[in-house]
């Protein structure tokens, strides 16, 4: 196709740096900038480049990705439109971040504080982009545009920041709440949107900060002194706000944890400690939603527990549900595509997109088979969590019982089985829990 008879639009490029690279971020910005425009190719979603032709690029750069292509080529919500669109990239607007990643082979450093003499672990910290969570973004699959309202939300607090808007006049708090059922990525969202702030953001911030909060470790077993441990753990986080170079991400998981609804305690069913870890936890929110280079990400399983005071101090309260049978199709499409690729399937076959399917009006032939397989795969799975779905071809393949490669009709009877196996034990559990 002809440049000039695709869309103009803006792309986000995002390059990683390879580790060993001392060459500045600028100049590697510009030398992306140069091979992408002057290569007059026509893009269709996403695309991931791990090669290049420049010596430049070769020793320096260990990829470039163009992404969020879905909602900029669609001009909505990711998986709003099932027309094709294409974009140039001679004469796109390029939007390029280039970061490079912190290794974490060791896991996250632990947080400590003191507690009557005796030390606590409070927290993981990670410093962003990480290793660990590299890839994260891209594999976490959703029917709604989750992932690009919460990138939103981001750019509205820093430009509302950028330009002093006045907190007391419009207000805003830094605090996402993400909720739903057990296993629908909401903890790995929150993980993952931390560090695509830090690759969104590095040219204002020169690397990022993950504290994840033990909530569970922060209960004393000494009467009264929950309380002081919450203000002992944001103190620690205040010393991070303090370098304006560092963006802070403050995750609290099962944040029900730590914000159990006062009026169970003022009734009586809950320990009084509770309200004193309540009311430390949101004067501690109060006191840091004063500073631009943080952002507090707050997952629960139980909304009905959570204080009202802490829900209404959320900016963004997110419900995260099962995933309904397009994304569950994308779910396993992705498992299948890295199946493929490491050679536990053979030979690879394609497998067509949702929209490519709904263009071809679901009508099956050669070219649709095997797609409209795993859809009918999808639907039977609708129920399950992500967390759940994502296991299952592994399952699979054990059900499959070769130590050789598979064929993907052969691993999809295989996951078929699994997923009938999967319900029959998920109704088992229920009649055990029934009887007992």
């Amino acid at each position: 196709m002809d440049c000039s008879e695709s869309r103009l639009c803006c792309l986000q490029v995002e390059v990683c740096q390879s580790s060993n690279s001392t060459a500045r971020s600028s100049a590697v910005e510009d030398r992306v900038r140069l091979f992408l425009q002057d290569s007059n190719k026509t893009i269709f979603g996403d695309v991931l480049l791990t090669e290049f032709p420049d010596d430049f690029l070769a020793r320096h750069v260990q990829s470039v990705s163009i992404c969020d292509t879905d909602l900029t080529l669609s001009g909505g919500a990711s998986g709003s439109s099932s027309s094709r669109s294409t974009v140039c990239l001679a004469q796109a607007q390029l939007d390029i971040h280039v970061f490079q990643l912190h290794q974490d082979e060791d896991g996250p450093a632990a947080e400590t504080i003191d507690d009557q003499e005796e030390e606590i672990s409070a927290a993981g910290h990670w410093l962003l982009p990480s290793t660990e969570f590299q890839g994260l973004w891209e594999n976490l699959i959703y029917d709604v545009n989750v992932k690009e309202k919460l990138l939103q939300y981001a750019t509205t607090t820093l430009l509302f920041s950028d330009h002093n808007v006045d907190c007391n006049v419009v207000s805003w708090n830094r605090v996402i709440l993400l909720h739903g059922p057990p296993g629908t990525g909401k903890t790995s969202l929150c993980k993952a949107l931390a560090q695509k702030l830090c690759i969104r953001f590095s040219k204002r911030y020169t690397y990022g900060q993950l504290v994840e909060i033990n909530s569970h470790g922060l209960f004393s077993k000494w009467f009264s002194e929950s309380g002081k441990l919450v203000q002992k753990m944001f103190d620690k986080i205040q010393e991070l706000i303090d370098d304006p170079d560092a963006l802070v991400c403050v995750l609290i998981d099962e944040v029900e944890s730590l914000t159990m609804a006062r009026k169970a305690a003022m009734s009586g069913s809950e320990p009084s400690d509770s309200i004193r870890v309540v009311n430390a936890l949101l004067t501690q929110i109060d006191r840091i939603k004063r500073h631009s280079n943080v952002i507090i990400l707050t997952t629960s399983n139980m909304t009905g527990a959570i204080d009202l005071a802490f829900v209404d101090r959320a900016d963004i309260k997110q419900y995260i549900g099962l995933p309904t049978p397009p994304a569950i199709y994308r779910i396993y499409q992705s498992c299948l595509a890295e199946l493929m690729r490491t050679g536990i399937i053979a030979p690879p076959q394609q497998l067509l997109g949702m929209r490519d399917l709904e263009v071809l009006k679901f009508v099956e032939n050669d070219a649709t088979r095997h797609s409209l397989k795993l859809f009918e795969l999808s639907k039977r799975s609708e129920g399950l969590s992500g967390r759940t779905l994502r296991k299952l071809p592994f399952l699979a393949h054990v059900n499959s019982m070769s130590n050789q490669a598979v064929s993907l009709d052969v691993f999809m009877e295989a996951l078929s089985m699994t997923i009938t196996r999967q319900f029959e034990e998920r109704s088992d559990m229920q009649r055990t829990s029934a009887d007992s």
